[in-house]
């Protein structure tokens, strides 16, 4: 099965971030996702640079894609810094349960 952008970015919904409570998605922090042939890389940044998750975050999104996506052979996490992460990178959603309003 081909998968979308659109579908990985939905089974990262799943994904939390541990500390926040709220899905990597919505926080803004997925970057870009590559699908092709039997491979997907997710490129994401995190809160800040400061923030010790990174390999707790690998390990989800990994899990996460491959319990969707069985067939899929390798899932590879790209964590980058740039652009830096911001709150306007959020969703509305994440926003209001945070309190930026």
């Amino acid at each position: 099965m081909a998968y979308t952008e659109d579908q990985v970015m939905e089974f990262l919904r799943e994904v939390n971030d541990p500390e926040l409570g709220i899905n990597l998605v919505d926080l803004g922090l997925i970057r870009e996702v590559e699908v092709a042939d039997q491979s997907v890389i997710v490129t994401y940044t995190l809160t800040t640079p400061a923030c010790p998750m990174n390999e707790y975050i690998d390990s989800e999104v990994v899990a996460t894609l491959k319990e969707h996506m069985p067939e899929i052979e390798t899932v590879t996490p790209k964590l980058v810094w740039e652009p830096l992460w911001n709150p306007s990178m959020m969703s509305e959603d994440a926003k209001l349960e945070l309190g930026f309003f």
